[in-house]
């Protein structure tokens, strides 16, 4: 059985995550998906606009994904040494600085395997979505007189 890691943020889950989960899962035979503290989306993203909690219990339904956790605040490999993934699957927008060397230190023997960019439509990302609301809140605000 080959297992298959993945890990994001999630924050308003849309179709450029489920394409990634999906080309995630078609890796191997069980996904397992890393959904990233409020705290660490706070350090190297942004404010969430929803919470661990439920970013996680979200992603644990989708189809393609067998099992979500909650990662890690500090060591953000522990939780890679706990489920000792075949593969390692990298959205295309995904950079970890060194990741094979770290987890060759570690004795972890996962392959690592960048997935493709979904281009179906414009609202493939969470910044892109919030523009747009915000674009046409503005437009849809009552002209003062």
């Amino acid at each position: 059985m080959v297992r298959v890691m993945a890990s994001g943020v999630f924050d308003l889950l849309h179709t450029g995550h489920l394409h990634y989960l999906q080309e995630a899962k078609k890796l191997g035979d069980e996904l397992i998906v890393v959904v990233a503290t409020d705290a660490t989306v706070r350090q190297r993203k942004h404010n969430p606009v929803t919470p661990q909690n439920m970013r996680r219990e979200l992603v644990a339904a989708l189809k393609p994904v067998d099992c979500a956790v909650i990662g890690n605040d500090g060591d953000p490999l522990l939780i890679v040494e706990e489920a000792q993934p075949d593969i390692i699957a990298l959205g295309y927008d995904q950079s970890f600085q060194d990741l094979a060397e770290k987890l060759k230190q570690r004795g972890i023997r996962a392959k690592i395997v960048r997935c493709s960019k979904y281009s179906g439509h414009d609202l493939n990302g969470t910044r892109k979505i919030i523009r747009k609301i915000y674009k046409n809140r503005l437009m849809d605000a009552p002209v003062e007189q």
